[in-house]
């Protein structure tokens, strides 16, 4: 935090009582100052308001099992980059994950702020969530409280298990959310995400069951590609723009591949 603001009431407080109460007293008031500052800063809505809450989240992931790794600091440097984020924003963007990975940080605040931001965007919530899945995996099957966190946020942001298990099944994991249980604690129940060797699963990626009938896997991929479509997206920022794209061509080459294999139109 940058302390010119207490650095100056200190001067200021002395110049004007002559004493070291006043300079304290200065201090003090200085300090409230740049802390206000800082404060705003970080909720300033830069690139959209989602800037500061996402890599302050991005950073709580990458501590949650407590080291931050060279693997996870590389992703959110190429997460910058692939935003194209300014100077001033990307500075926001490093304290901000610099931030989240404090132990002190807890990450319910920043997780009501991409609510906010989201809304009642659903195609909005599940870019977000595709960011933090990275991060999440970045060293390969994850920690209980790194999947803690990436559920409280999938919660808040309306989006299921269901449809959480169909981002990573995207990601080229397999996870079974009731096999992990809702203790996310990392009780003896936890079922870490692990890397399905043969590629996404088509069926997981639609949220449906192998045995559903051709009725319902059509009607899934109906909804699931009208909540993704790119035409829905609206103002929101290029990256996650190009996310939304991937995730619609990863739906329909997952409904291409079952219609091969189950042979309708």
């Amino acid at each position: 935090m940058n302390f010119t603001g207490t650095l100056i009431g200190a001067v200021l407080g002395m110049w004007l009582t002559h004493n070291l109460l006043g300079a304290l007293v200065g201090g003090a008031l200085g300090f409230m100052f740049d802390a206000s500052r800082q404060q705003q800063r970080r909720r300033t809505p830069t690139q959209g308001g989602y800037v500061a809450p996402l890599f302050a989240l991005i950073g709580a992931v990458a501590k949650a099992d407590g080291r931050v790794s060279e693997r996870e600091i590389a992703i959110a440097e190429r997460l910058m980059a692939r935003m194209g984020l300014d100077q001033e924003a990307r500075r926001v963007a490093i304290e901000a994950f610099n931030e989240g990975k404090q132990p002190e940080f807890n990450a319910t605040a920043v997780i009501d702020e991409l609510r906010q931001w989201v809304g009642h965007r659903r195609d909005h919530a599940f870019p977000v969530i595709d960011v933090v899945i990275e991060t999440v995996l970045a060293e390969g099957n994850p920690s209980p409280e790194k999947m803690a966190i990436l559920r409280q946020l999938a919660f808040a942001l309306r989006v299921s298990d269901m449809e959480l298990m169909a981002l990573m099944a995207m990601k080229g994991y397999a996870w079974n959310a009731g096999a992990s249980g809702r203790s996310y604690g990392g009780g003896g129940g936890y079922a870490p995400p692990q890397r399905n060797t043969q590629g996404p699963d088509p069926y997981a990626i639609l949220g449906i069951q192998r045995d559903a009938d051709d009725r319902a896997i059509k009607r899934a991929y109906r909804k699931l590609i009208s909540e993704h479509h790119p035409d829905r997206l609206g103002d929101l920022p290029d990256d996650m723009r190009r996310r939304a794209e991937a995730r619609a061509s990863e739906i329909n080459a997952a409904y291409e591949r079952i219609k091969a294999e189950r042979g309708f139109k």
